[in-house]
């Protein structure tokens, strides 16, 4: 019999954990603290091991959001992927894009200037970056920053009237992708 918000709500604690299954692998783990965890039981595609994949906490997680991911990872175990593996793989991407994001990859660069130049021009090179670029392109991967993104960002200085500081701050970009460069 599935599941229903009422009966998840109305069932209490016991000494050991217990499981309130829902259906198709999906159940909800109702711990002697309270805590409410749902999981996901499959096979793997490739080995046919048992593995367990979980889809958050009761009730930051609903029953039909947690009825939604079941059948999201069903349908990848229907075209042969395995979901656990899936979101390891995507996790994975998320850092790699954040570790190569514009602003991290310019704050190396301003690390490695920072020897060869005066402590007032780093800090102004650092300044430009962090008040003009950062918050418009600063999270994004740098392989994806492009013209269409920095348009904009020196149109807003140009309305302003700031002309040469767009100027040194298109300089500063362009330094940031030279040194790139092999």
């Amino acid at each position: 019999m599935p599941l229903t918000d009422t009966a998840i709500r109305k069932t209490k604690p016991e000494q050991k954990p217990l499981k309130l299954r829902d259906g198709g692998g999906l159940y909800l783990i109702l711990r002697p603290d309270g805590a409410r965890w749902w999981r996901l039981d499959y096979r793997r595609p490739a080995s046919g091991k048992r593995n367990t994949l979980s889809l958050g906490t009761y009730p930051d997680t609903s029953l039909a959001e947690a009825r939604t991911e079941r059948d999201l990872a069903r349908k990848q175990l229907s075209k042969g992927i395995d979901p656990g593996e899936h979101r390891k793989a995507e996790q994975s991407a998320g850092i790699e894009r954040a570790a190569n994001s514009f602003e991290v990859i310019a704050r190396e660069w301003l690390a490695i200037k920072a020897h060869g130049w005066t402590n007032s021009h780093h800090a102004k090179q650092q300044m430009r970056l962090e008040g003009h670029v950062f918050p418009w392109i600063g999270k994004k991967p740098i392989a994806e920053v492009g013209v269409s993104d920095l348009r904009p960002l020196l149109a807003r200085m140009v309305e302003r009237s700031h002309h040469e500081q767009a100027h040194r701050v298109m300089a500063a970009i362009s330094s940031v992708f030279g040194g790139l460069r092999p």
